[in-house]
């Protein structure tokens, strides 16, 4: 059975293959994105089977445990928030045992969430983003893996990775047979109890919010040193950004004019056969010698904030979880 490691991810180019292949794909994706510019709602159901290899950690019994039935349920959810784009899209129809895997179906409402899926997947960054979550919630160390499948039916996905429309026709024909389950409600109720926290208390006239220094900055309602971005932190952006260093080099782009127009594309053709790594610390390199001294970390958490990934600006700030 095929499958996925953190401790081994696939860089899989999902454009590969020959010049018709490309085409074929090409034109069959746009029929499926015209299908849903045309009116029609373009849906599709897939499952991701989870099973840790980590000694001691086992994702089917904490999901079966109240208190762990929330934070795997977490896990999953954010995983799913860095690897589809965002929040819409897409929603959890239920999480079931398979076992030895943990079963998560996923109903797909929009074609484009789809596709930033299977590319987060097939490149490892669904995988990276599933072990800094588990890690950061469940209090685990950086051993931690997951063993992964995706299927839609009796599909294996994992076995036509390569072939993007392939993958997205096998998604949409399986339909989802069933309504959201009970329990996905009552999570996501929870989560979004959480996410809301404590009513606020309502402000004296003499409490006022203390100003930000001007060499600090503001992240989640808390404050950090501004500084210089140093070789760590372009390591670390390196690491962690994945596919996605295209989207926060558009953003840093927004003001900085070394990385406006082609500037992007030019970086992911010129350093396409070193891989993902090396365009995103290509990126930020590009980055910092243009901007000198104001090549500071706080524009780049913005533009991590902007490509709603502020996992990754969490785990470069070294910010511990608040459960």
């Amino acid at each position: 059975m095929r499958g996925q490691e953190v401790s081994s991810m696939s860089n899989s180019n999902l454009s590969g293959g020959s010049t018709a292949e490309q085409h074929k794909s090409f034109f069959s994706f746009e029929k499926m994105a015209d299908k849903t510019a045309d009116g029609g709602a373009w849906t599709g159901c897939a499952v991701m089977f989870l099973q840790s290899l980590f000694p001691g950690v086992d994702l089917l019994a904490l999901y079966k445990g109240e208190q762990g039935k929330f934070i795997i349920f977490k896990v999953i959810k954010l995983t799913l928030r860095d690897s589809a784009g965002g929040l819409g899209g897409y929603e959890i129809l239920k999480v079931h045992d398979a076992e030895p895997f943990l079963g998560v179906e996923v109903k797909f409402v929009d074609v484009a969430a789809c596709q930033q899926f299977l590319e987060s997947y097939s490149s490892g960054a669904v995988l990276q983003s599933l072990n800094q979550h588990a890690c950061r919630l469940l209090g685990l160390t950086q051993d931690f893996t997951v063993r992964t499948q995706l299927k839609a039916g009796h599909q294996n996905l994992d076995l036509c990775l390569d072939q993007l429309a392939v993958c997205l026709q096998h998604i949409h024909l399986s339909q989802p047979e069933r309504l959201r389950d009970e329990e996905i409600d009552h999570l996501e109720q929870q989560l979004q109890s959480q996410a809301l926290g404590p009513a606020p208390q309502p402000p004296t006239v003499t409490q006022e919010e203390s100003p930000v220094p001007s060499n600090c900055f503001k992240f989640q309602n808390r404050v950090f040193e501004d500084r210089m971005l140093t070789a760590a932190d372009v390591q670390s952006f390196s690491n962690g950004v994945g596919r996605q260093w295209k989207h926060v080099g558009r953003a840093l782009g927004k003001s900085c004019r070394a990385l406006k127009g082609p500037a992007i594309d030019n970086l992911a053709y010129e350093y396409e056969r070193e891989g993902l790594y090396e365009q995103a610390y290509q990126l930020l390199s590009r980055f910092i010698q243009a901007e000198g001294r104001a090549a500071k970390l706080s524009r780049l958490v913005r533009a991590l904030e902007d490509s709603k990934l502020t996992s990754l600006a969490e785990n470069m700030l070294g910010m511990q979880p608040r459960e």
